[in-house]
C-alpha cells in the first residue's frame, strides 16, 4: 500500500474515526484504525457497539489495507509538518510516514484482524440539516441516563409523526424533550432508540450548516451519513417511558421569566451548594418573583427573578440546582414559562409564545421544614 494526501486531511479523519476506537478492548486491532487505499483513502474506527469510517481525497500508488494503533497514529500524525503526507507499506507490514522532514516507521496489523462493521439493512430514511440535529442533541442529551440497569434509558427516543421529529430523553429525574419540522423521506410514522454515546459522536460531526443528515433505521443499527462521514451504531432495544402521560397537561401556576436572567439568579445562589451534601435549591413565588435560595448550614444564599403571572400564588419547591440549571440553559427561547402545581409535583419549563418545540421536567426535591 502507498499513497500520499494532506496532512490536515488525514488528521480529520484520524481524529473522527477515532472517536469509535476502543480504548482497551480484548480484541487488539479495534484499538486501531483501519486504514483502507483504494480509489481514495478510509479510515476507520470500531468499538462493536458504534463505528465511524471517514474518506478523503488521496494520490494512492498502491491499493491496501493496514492497522495502525489510533492514539499512536494520532500522535504521530498531529505531529507532523504542514505539507503532503506519503504512508507506504512494505514486506511484514512495516509501515512508513513520511512528511517534509518527518519521518517515522512502525509495524502495522493485518486488517485481516479487523471486524466487519454491521451494514444497515435500509428500512426507512430521514432527512435533517446538521445545524438543527445537532441543537437538538445538544438540548436533550444531558438528560439521558449513565445507569446500565436500565440501558433503554442511556438512550434517546426519536420519534417520527408525518414531518415532525420528537427526541426524549429521560433518567428517572427529569426529561427533555425537543421537537422539529423534518423531511421524512420515505418513512412511516416509527419510533427507535439511539445510544447516548452515540449522539455525543454525532453531534461533534455535525456542523453550522444546512447541509444534511441522512438517517438510516435498519432493524438492529442505524447510521448517519454526515458528508463523507458515515456513524454506524446499534438500536437500542425495549420500552421507553410514554413521555405523553409523563409531561403534566394542567398547571395551577403558571409564570413567565427572561431565560438569561433565571440562569444567573440560580448560577449564582448555586456557588454556595457543596457536591458532597447537595443542598436542595429552593424556588418561592413572591411578590411578582421568584426568590431563589439555598441554606447549606455553613453559607447562605439568596437572589430573585421577575417573573409575570402566578398572582396570590403560594409555592415553594425544592430542586438538585444541576438538573434546574442544564434544563434552563439548554431551552432554546429567550422567555421561559415555568409551570407547577405543588411542591411535590414535576416542574415544566416550556416556551412562553406557546408552541410546544420543547419541554423540559424536573422533579422536585422533598424539603425539610425549616432547612
Amino acid at each position: 500500500m502507498k499513497f500520499s494526501c494532506d496532512k490536515t486531511s488525514l488528521q480529520a479523519a484520524v481524529v473522527t474515526a477515532g472517536r469509535c476506537a476502543a480504548a482497551k478492548s480484548p480484541i487488539p486491532a479495534l484499538e486501531g484504525l483501519l486504514i483502507q487505499a483504494g480509489s481514495d483513502v478510509k479510515v476507520t474506527g470500531y468499538d462493536l457497539k458504534k463505528g465511524i469510517y471517514t474518506s478523503i481525497p488521496a494520490d494512492v500508488a498502491e491499493p491496501g489495507s493496514i492497522i495502525l494503533g489510533a492514539r499512536f497514529l494520532n500522535d504521530i500524525v498531529r505531529s507532523l509538518p504542514v505539507g503532503t503526507v506519503t504512508m507506504s507499506v512494505e514486506e511484514g507490514l512495516n509501515t512508513r510516514i513520511v512528511c517534509g522532514g518527518s519521518d517515522f516507521t512502525t509495524v502495522a496489523a493485518d486488517s485481516e484482524d479487523y471486524p466487519e462493521l454491521p451494514t444497515v439493512d435500509r428500512e426507512r430514511s430521514i432527512s435533517v440539516p446538521q445545524n438543527i440535529l445537532s441543537r437538538m442533541i445538544r438540548q436533550t442529551v444531558f438528560s439521558v441516563s449513565d445507569n446500565e440497569s436500565r440501558p433503554v434509558y442511556t438512550g434517546e427516543l426519536f420519534e417520527v409523526k408525518g414531518d415532525v421529529l420528537t427526541m426524549v430523553a429521560v433518567d428517572g429525574y427529569r426529561l427533555a424533550l425537543r421537537r422539529e419540522t423534518v423531511e421524512a423521506g420515505d418513512v412511516e410514522d416509527c419510533s427507535f432508540i439511539v445510544p447516548g454515546a452515540t449522539l455525543n459522536d454525532l453531534e461533534k460531526l455535525c456542523g453550522d450548516t444546512d447541509e444534511k443528515v441522512a438517517i438510516t433505521v435498519g432493524a438492529k443499527h442505524i447510521s448517519f451519513s454526515v458528508g463523507s462521514t458515515v456513524l454506524v451504531s446499534r438500536r437500542l432495544e425495549g420500552e421507553f417511558l410514554n413521555y405523553n402521560r409523563s409531561i403534566p397537561s394542567e398547571f395551577s401556576i403558571e409564570v413567565e421569566a427572561d431565560k438569561d436572567e433565571l440562569v444567573q439568579a440560580v448560577s449564582r445562589v448555586s456557588i454556595i451548594i457543596d457536591e458532597r451534601t447537595k443542598n436542595p435549591l429552593r424556588l418561592r413565588l413572591e411578590d411578582g418573583n421568584i426568590v431563589i435560595y439555598c441554606n447549606t448550614g455553613v453559607s447562605q444564599g439568596r437572589d430573585l427573578c421577575p417573573v409575570r403571572g402566578g398572582e396570590n400564588a403560594s409555592l415553594e419547591i425544592g430542586f438538585n440546582n444541576r438538573y434546574l440549571l442544564d434544563a434552563l440553559k439548554a431551552a432554546p427561547a429567550d422567555t421561559l414559562k415555568l409551570c407547577f402545581n405543588n411542591a411535590s409535583s414535576p416542574c415544566v419549563v416550556k416556551p412562553a409564545g406557546g408552541d410546544d418545540s420543547f419541554s423540559y421536567m424536573i422533579l422536585p426535591v422533598r424539603l425539610k421544614a425549616g432547612a
